[in-house]
């Protein structure tokens, strides 16, 4: 099997369960605004980590295949998500558009504060305005990785 047949299967497998974290975070802000109950919040907090996580496993597996490296160094989240949003000459398109770059750095960041804060830290306001801004940012990355998939089915 090619490898870019591969990587366009498993992208799609990626992006359902990226898709299952958005749900699931609607629904369990819903009940956070309802109880303002700790665990509903603790839990769109991993959500939206979920959201972000599975994202970028998706740029590093693509980073792996096609460019065969991955940024390294402290920064290498930021700098995975400015390779994604840059074309690669005679190798491949840009993967996502820099408006999907911008939007996705938000939750880049959010998903840094949850690994390294005691979720007792987060803002419930914060964890609303991210919850909100998930479907608009997950169609265009979505559209973006459709268009890349595309990509990847015609070099066969």
């Amino acid at each position: 099997m090619n490898d870019y047949i591969a990587l366009a299967a498993r992208i799609k497998v990626v992006l359902k369960d990226v898709e299952k974290s958005i749900d699931r975070a609607h629904v369990l802000m819903k009940k956070a605004l309802q109880t303002n109950d700790d665990g509903y919040w603790d839990g769109v907090a991993l959500n939206l980590h979920a959201f972000y996580t599975g994202l970028e496993h998706i740029f590093e597996d693509i980073a792996r295949t096609i460019e065969q490296s991955t940024p390294t160094g402290r920064d290498w989240h930021t700098d995975l998500l400015t390779q994604m949003a840059t074309a690669i000459p005679n190798l491949r398109p840009a993967v996502i558009s820099q408006e999907s770059r911008y939007c996705l750095d938000e939750y880049r960041g959010f998903r840094h504060v949850v690994r390294n804060v005691y979720t007792f830290n987060l803002f419930p306001a914060r964890l609303q305005s991210l919850t909100e801004g998930l479907q608009k940012c997950f169609d265009a990355v979505q559209n973006d990785l459709s268009r890349f998939v595309a990509f990847l089915e015609s070099m066969d």
